[in-house]
C-alpha cells in the first residue's frame, strides 16, 4: 500500500485530473442509465401494445405525478412516458418509436463523449506520470556515484526506465478506473436495479462479491511472476546492449554463436515466464465471464421462482430490462479484477524503480562543506587506502604531495592503481582510508561541484556524446564563444579534421562518437579538457589513442597547457612524462619508487626496467 500511495503521488497535483474525471464518470454513467431505463417503455410500446384509452388514463395520471419537479429517478420515468403517450395518441406507435429511438441516440451519444473526454484526463495523467518518474529517475542515475554502477546491469536500468515505467502508468491509471468510474458504474446501476425489485438486487449483492474473489485469487498469483519476468526482461535488455557496444569483438572472435545462445537461454527463460503470466492474466476473464453466466442464472432462476409464485411484480419487458442492467453490473465489477491485475503488476514495476529512486549516493555533500573558490597551495594524499567494497585492497597508505603547478606522472603495471589514484581526487569514490586534502583541508569538506569545477579530466575511453562537435568540446560549460571553441580545438591539434567534416563544428558525431577515428575521439576530448582550462588536469592515458604525429602535437599543447598548472598524468608511454616534476611507480596498490625520471633511472629499479623494455619494444 505504501509503493501504490508513493506511486500515485506522481500524479499530483490531483486537482488537474481527479475533479473532472469524477465529474465525468459520473455523467457518463447516468446516461448510460438513461439508455437502459427506455429499453422497458420500447419493449412495452412494441409487444404489449396498450389500448388508447388505457393510455389516455395513464397521461392524466402522469401529468398529476410530473406536475411539480423531483430529482429522482421515477419523476424523469414518468415525464419521459408521459411524452412518448402523447405523441402515440397523436401520431401513431411509429412516431412514439421515433422519439424513443432518437432519445436513445442521444443519451448514448452523451454516455460516449463524457466517456472519451474522461479517458483523455486519464491519458493527461499516464504521460504526466510517465514524465515525472522518467525526470526523477533520470537525475537519480546521472548524479549517482560511480560505485553504483558496479553492482547494477546497464540494460536492467535501461528496463526499469523503459518497460516498468509503462506498467507503472498503466497502473495508476486502472486505479482510478477502480477507485471511481468503475464503482460509479455498479452503483448506479444496482441503485437503478432496487428502483425495479429490491428482492432480486438482494440476491445480486450475495453473489457478486463471489466472482470478485475468484479473480483476486488468480490476480494474486501475477504478483510473483510479474517480478520474475522484469527482472529477465532487464537481462534481455543487457544483452542487446552489450552485443550493440562489442559487436567488433564479437565478430573479431567469432563469437556469434556464444553471444546467440547465452541470449536465447535468457529469451526462453523470458518466454516460459511471460507465458505463465499471460495465462493466469487471460484466465482472469473466462472466469469472471463464466462467474457472471453462473450468477446471472441464478438471478434468472430466482426471478422465475418469484414469477411462478406471483410474487415478482415486474412485466417481461421490465424483468428483461432487470437481466441488462445486471449484467451491465458484471462488466464493471469484471474491469476491477482486471484493474486489479494490471496495479499488481504496476506495483511490481514499481518496487523496481523505486530501488533505483531510494538508492544512497554514498557520494554527496557534508552539511557543512564549503565552496572550493580558489586552488592556492597543493594537493596532498596521506596514508589513503581504498577497497572497492571487498577484502582486496586497491590502495595502500599511500601519501603523495603534489605542489601547485607541478607535474605528476603515475606509472607501473596494470591493476596497481594507477586510475584508482586519478579517480579519489574528484571524488569518483571516497577514501576508506586516510585522507586526501586541497589546500590543506579534506576534499570532503568542499563541496562536490566546487570541487569538481577546478578540475579537467581525460580518461583513456574517450567519453563523447550523440551531437555536434561544438557540443562535445563545450559539454557543460555555458557562456564560451565560438572563438575560444576554435583555439581550444587548435591547441587539441583537432582543427585539421573537424575542418573537413561536412558540417565542421555543426557535424554529429554519432553514438560515443562512432562517426569519428579513435585518434580523433581523444582529441575532442582533450579539447574540452583545454576549453575548460581548469587549474587541476587529469590525464588518464590521454594521448594513448593517438598516432605517433598526433602524439607529437597533441602532447607539445599538453606541455603548454600545464604549465603553471597542477597535473595528474597517468601513462604507459614513459616518453611522455619523462619531463615530470615527480615520478610514482605503483606496485600492488603501494608507492614502490619515486622521484624525477633521472633520479629513478639511477636506482635501475621498476621504472628503469620499464623504460628499458619500452626502449626494446620501439627499436
Amino acid at each position: 500500500m505504501k509503493n501504490f500511495l508513493r506511486l500515485l503521488n506522481y500524479a499530483r497535483p490531483w486537482r488537474r485530473f481527479w475533479p473532472g474525471y469524477i465529474i465525468l464518470a459520473i455523467l457518463s454513467v447516468v446516461f448510460g442509465i438513461v439508455n437502459y431505463s427506455l429499453i422497458s417503455p420500447v419493449l412495452k410500446l412494441l409487444f404489449e401494445s396498450p389500448a388508447k384509452e388505457q393510455v389516455t388514463a395513464e397521461i392524466t395520471a402522469l401529468a398529476e405525478r410530473t406536475s411539480e419537479f423531483h430529482m429522482t429517478m421515477d419523476w424523469f420515468e414518468d415525464i419521459f412516458q408521459y411524452y412518448m403517450d402523447k405523441i402515440f395518441l397523436a401520431s401513431g406507435p411509429l412516431k412514439a418509436l421515433l422519439f424513443v429511438c432518437a432519445l436513445l441516440v442521444a443519451a448514448s451519444l452523451l454516455s460516449n463523449i463524457t466517456r472519451y473526454l474522461s479517458q483523455t484526463i486519464l491519458v493527461r495523467m499516464r504521460t504526466h506520470i510517465m514524465q515525472k518518474l522518467r525526470t526523477d529517475l533520470f537525475r537519480k542515475v546521472s548524479t549517482m556515484d560511480v560505485g553504483f554502477y558496479h553492482t547494477q546491469q546497464k540494460g536492467d536500468i535501461l528496463s526499469r526506465v523503459s518497460n516498468d515505467v509503462t506498467e507503472v502508468q498503466n497502473g495508476v491509471a486502472d486505479s482510478f478506473h477502480m477507485i471511481f468510474r468503475e464503482p460509479l458504474l455498479i452503483i448506479g446501476f444496482i441503485s437503478y436495479c432496487f428502483i425495479l425489485s429490491p428482492k432480486l438486487t438482494v440476491v445480486t449483492l450475495v453473489t457478486i462479491p463471489l466472482s470478485g474473489l475468484a479473480i483476486g485469487a488468480i490476480s494474486k498469483r501475477l504478483r510473483k511472476k510479474a517480478v520474475e519476468t522484469q527482472s529477465l526482461m532487464g537481462r534481455i535488455v543487457s544483452h542487446f546492449d552489450e552485443a550493440i557496444s562489442g559487436i567488433r569483438i564479437i565478430k573479431g572472435f567469432n563469437a556469434q554463436g556464444y553471444v546467440q545462445d547465452s541470449f536465447e537461454k535468457t529469451n526462453v527463460a523470458h518466454k516460459k515466464s511471460s507465458r505463465k503470466m499471460l495465462y493466469r492474466q487471460q484466465l482472469a476473464h473466462p472466469t469472471s465471464e463464466f462467474l457472471g453466466i453462473t450468477i446471472a442464472a441464478a438471478v434468472l432462476l430466482f426471478g422465475g421462482w418469484l414469477q411462478i409464485n406471483d410474487s415478482l411484480g415486474m412485466s417481461m419487458s421490465t424483468f428483461t430490462v432487470y437481466i441488462l442492467c445486471y449484467w451491465r453490473v458484471l462488466e464493471p465489477a469484471k474491469n476491477i479484477a482486471k484493474a486489479y491485475a494490471s496495479i499488481q503488476r504496476g506495483l511490481v514495476s514499481g518496487e523496481r524503480l523505486f530501488v533505483i529512486l531510494d538508492a544512497e549516493n554514498r557520494i554527496k555533500d557534508r552539511e557543512d562543506a564549503v565552496e572550493l573558490s580558489d586552488f592556492k597551495t597543493g594537493i596532498e594524499y596521506r596514508g589513503v587506502d581504498f577497497s572497492y567494497g571487498h577484502d582486496i585492497a586497491v590502495l595502500k597508505n599511500v601519501s603523495v604531495n603534489i605542489p601547485k603547478g607541478k607535474m605528476v606522472a603515475l606509472v607501473g603495471p596494470s591493476g596497481a592503481g594507477k586510475s584508482t589514484f586519478a579517480d579519489l581526487l574528484p571524488r569518483f569514490y571516497d577514501v576508506t582510508g586516510g585522507g586526501i586534502f586541497i589546500d590543506g583541508k579534506d576534499i570532503r569538506d568542499y563541496t562536490l561541484d566546487s570541487l569538481t569545477s577546478k578540475m579537467g579530466i581525460v580518461t583513456q575511453e574517450s567519453i563523447l556524446f550523440n551531437d555536434t562537435v561544438y557540443n562535445n568540446i563545450t559539454f557543460g560549460m555555458e557562456n564560451v564563444t565560438e572563438e575560444q571553441v576554435v583555439e581550444a580545438a587548435r591547441i587539441a591539434n583537432a582543427m585539421e579534421f573537424i575542418e573537413q567534416l561536412p558540417q565542421k563544428f555543426e557535424t554529429n558525431i554519432g553514438d560515443r562518437g562512432e562517426n569519428l577515428s579513435g585518434g580523433q575521439r581523444q582529441r575532442i576530448a582533450i579539447a574540452r579538457a583545454v576549453l575548460k582550462n581548469p587549474p587541476i588536469l587529469i590525464l588518464d592515458e590521454a594521448t594513448s589513442a593517438l598516432d605517433t604525429e598526433s602524439e607529437r602535437l597533441v602532447q607539445d599543447a599538453l606541455y603548454k597547457l600545464m604549465k603553471n598548472r597542477t597535473s595528474i598524468v597517468i601513462a604507459h608511454r614513459l616518453s611522455t612524462i619523462r619531463y615530470a616534476d615527480d615520478i610514482i611507480v605503483l606496485k600492488d596498490g603501494q608507492i614502490a619508487e619515486e622521484g624525477n625520471h633521472e633520479k629513478l633511472m639511477e636506482l635501475n629499479g621498476i621504472y628503469a626496467g620499464l623504460c628499458a623494455m619500452q626502449a626494446f619494444s620501439q627499436s
